[in-house]
């Protein structure tokens, strides 16, 4: 017997909440269509049932946007019935929460009606006007009953811009949201109606409208401020919702060389395997992240098509699974006009001046250098970090964050110790900005001097024949406990050898071989320890490894080769301001610190 659907009656709270507190995995979602929470409490994969008041808001949360979802996959598929009489039943479920007070929102949230957040009645709100639309198209006789709720959404989303942009926010991602949500329901409207949309002027092309949050939001290299690749693509998902029905060559051209350049910025530092590295805040991995990674590419490549976020749909897809709804391949046509030029695919080395990060590309090793900005409540304490994936393996990723609620492990995967970066006396880095000091079509160079006090660290990535160098040299004014950090994704192991380099393999689908030494005459004590691997589960155990010493300067070098790559490196060695690399056809190459 089929499973009953319910609409929950009740407010969502804060998607956040929905984690568990002994071990910071998200719940498991049960089944969200079905309206009610579970029952004895949300399970955890690791055994825990979890039943709090804020578990069963973020409960709701999900809920709710699974219904917006599943009536938009619904409105494509023709089932006109079922998509109409559950609109008309959550007008009244909206229409009768007006006069309720908000509940539990924390006082720092923006709020909604249906949500605690108006970010997250704006991101229900777009699924809702779309899911009008579609149903537009094809007769609008039984649609006069859902005006009120989509004008409700609509003037929800213009108080709650105004308050956003009173305070001086128009480049948050909050804004960008509200924006699409505003051109959705009013979008909506005007199709139930037979008329001419005219919202434009207001949602799209206005003081603070999604034109302008564009043009302030995102830096010139073409990244969403924050540095985040979730909050890039949750901004740029949002812009092309946004546009459904736009034709290209309407939007102004300053406006669509930010959308490419977002677009460039998502194929530069996603793999040739589709990974997507989870570059500060943002879930490491996530089923519903990658349905939403799948309906952004789906529209992107419909405006600027890109050969390399076709491999991150596939990835995508494979990675939900039976869980696949299949929305995206339900959104051809998106836009009234044809796309743009193909982009052109990224090169060895991609620089990311503003945001700070480098990309850099060695025979079968995709590497990232973070060295900018911290990025405001999203950033992370790990300048100089250095990224290591192959095509489809995570060997060194950027760990990701959990649900922002579990404060502890929140902080844990936000600190210095989480991230491949330095540290300096076992303490943190503070919250800073490093800076680009070179870049060559196949080297990155890269400072940071304020991450410690009277403290200067300088990596410099370069891109050998078949591997990959890594040179980190840290400076200070005395002798100081340095340490420069591995943090694996993956099985790793390590091996001392008496007279040369430490070596380790990196296990995956591919592996990696790493060749490790260090200024001579340093003593660096290369220290294992357990810790947590990526967010999407903290409990996992990787093998950490510290090269230590006290030291007022000391480069750490590293080789990273591949092992489909080849011929193979034999030896590595640092001899002052030089590092030597043998291989085994007899080549050997050099390459200079830059201390």
């Amino acid at each position: 017997m089929a499973a009953l659907r319910r609409i929950a009656r009740e407010r969502g709270g804060w998607w956040h909440a929905y984690v568990c507190p002994a071990h910071g995995v998200e719940l498991d979602h049960g089944d969200l269509l079905g309206g009610i929470f579970p029952e004895g409490g949300a399970h955890c994969a690791l055994g825990c049932r979890v039943d709090t008041e804020a578990v069963r808001g973020a409960w709701l949360v999900l809920s709710h946007q699974a219904w917006a979802r599943h009536l938009r996959v619904l409105a494509h598929r023709g089932e006109r019935t079922e998509v109409v009489a559950r609109l008309v039943e959550y007008s009244a479920v909206y229409a009768g929460l007006a006069t309720e007070r908000h509940g539990e929102a924390q006082t720092w949230m923006l709020r909604g009606r249906l949500f605690h957040q108006a970010l997250t009645d704006a991101i229900w709100a777009v699924n809702i006007g779309h899911t009008v639309s579609t149903l537009a198209g094809t007769g609008t006789e039984d649609l006069a009953a859902v005006l009120p709720l989509l004008g409700d959404l609509e003037q929800a989303a213009l108080d709650a811009r105004s308050v956003l942009t009173g305070q001086g926010h128009l480049a948050s991602n909050y804004t960008a949201w509200l924006n699409a949500a505003g051109v959705a329901t009013s979008r909506a409207a005007a199709a139930v109606r037979g008329g001419e949309w005219d919202g434009a002027k207001r949602w799209l092309e206005g003081d603070h409208g999604l034109y302008a949050h564009l043009r302030v939001a995102v830096a010139e290299d073409g990244w969403e401020w924050e540095g985040s690749t979730y909050y890039h693509g949750f901004v740029l998902r949002a812009a092309l919702l946004a546009l459904r029905s736009t034709d290209p060559a309407a939007i102004p051209s300053d406006v669509v060389g930010v959308l490419a350049g977002m677009t460039d910025v998502l194929a530069a530092i996603a793999t040739d395997g589709g990974i997507l590295p989870a570059l500060h805040d943002g879930p490491y991995l996530r089923r519903p992240l990658a349905l939403e990674w799948l309906e952004l590419i789906s529209l992107a490549q419909q405006l600027v098509p890109s050969e390399a976020l076709e491999a991150v749909a596939v990835r995508a897809r494979a990675e939900l699974g039976e869980h696949d709804d299949g929305l995206d391949r339900e959104l051809g046509g998106w836009f009234a006009g044809p796309p743009l030029p193909r982009r052109a695919a990224p090169g060895p080395v991609t620089v990311f001046p503003s945001v700070g990060y480098a990309v850099v590309r060695a025979e079968g090793i995709h590497a990232l250098l973070d060295f900018g900005p911290h990025g405001g409540s999203h950033g992370h304490r790990d300048k100089l970090s250095l990224y290591l994936y192959g095509a489809t393996t995570p060997w060194q990723p950027d760990p990701g964050q959990v649900p922002y609620a579990h404060a502890e492990f929140r902080d844990l995967y936000t600190s210095t110790e989480a991230h491949p970066a330095f540290r300096v006396d076992g303490t943190e880095q503070a919250e800073c900005t490093g800076t680009l000091l070179d870049s060559d079509p196949v080297s990155v160079t890269a400072e940071v001097t304020t991450a410690y006090e009277g403290v200067r660290a300088v990596r410099r990535v370069a891109v050998g024949d078949c591997y990959l160098v890594d040179l980190l040299t840290v400076t200070g004014p005395r002798a100081r406990r340095i340490a420069a950090q591995l943090r694996p994704g993956t099985a790793l192991d390590i091996q001392l050898q008496a007279n040369g380099p430490v070596r380790t393999t990196w296990y995956g689908e591919e592996t990696l071989h790493g060749w490790h030494t260090h200024t001579a005459g340093v003593p660096v004590r290369p220290v294992t320890l357990p810790g947590p691997g990526p967010a999407d589960d903290p409990q996992r155990v990787r093998t950490r490894v510290d090269f230590t010493c006290e030291a007022e300067r000391v480069t750490f070098a590293s080789v990273y080769q591949a092992a489909s790559a080849g011929p193979a490196v034999t030896d590595v060695r640092l001899d002052g301001e030089e590092l030597t690399v043998d291989l085994t056809d007899g080549s050997t190459a050099r390459f200079r610190t830059e201390g």
